[in-house]
């Protein structure tokens, strides 16, 4: 995996993530341009599965500078590049339950390609955020006390 350009950290925070893909995203003109900028945006974004397809909703790209009239629209849906069998194991994984497609980070691969981190994710109630909190909080205060008695 390549260095992150643009990453959605709430999605940890908001849901229990189980299982994650890599799949490549389509891009038309300029956006490419665009994303290499670092000018795109996961709030609100979600992904879901239509006639066979993956569909990425909301993924906001800014319109790129020097695009002209060869700029489309920012939060247009956006089709999602996997394998049939990967689409197949995603529906078996979200089929019935409360569980959503959530994009986490976004960067390009070795080859220059495009790549987004897809997870499903299954929504945490307020008493599990402040479970999460607790627990990240008592982690640190014993990382900062091993650190303390190692010097």
């Amino acid at each position: 995996m390549g260095q992150a350009l643009i990453s959605n950290k709430k999605v940890f925070r908001d849901f229990f993530v189980k299982e994650s893909w890599e799949c490549g995203i389509e891009l038309k003109g300029t956006e490419v341009k665009s994303l290499r900028d670092g000018q795109a945006n996961f709030t609100d974004s979600f992904a879901r599965i239509e006639q066979g397809q993956v569909i990425l909703y909301n993924f906001h790209i800014n319109p790129y500078k020097e695009g002209s009239y060869l700029n489309v629209e920012p939060a247009r849906p956006r089709k999602l590049l996997l394998h049939k069998k990967e689409i197949k194991k995603i529906v078996s994984h979200t089929l019935g339950k409360s569980v959503v497609l959530v994009p986490t980070k976004l960067y390009f691969n070795a080859r220059g390609f495009a790549k987004l981190e897809l997870v499903i994710g299954q929504g945490k109630k307020q008493f599990d955020k402040r479970d999460s909190l607790k627990k990240k909080d008592v982690d640190r205060q014993l990382a900062r006390t091993l650190r303390v008695r190692q010097r």
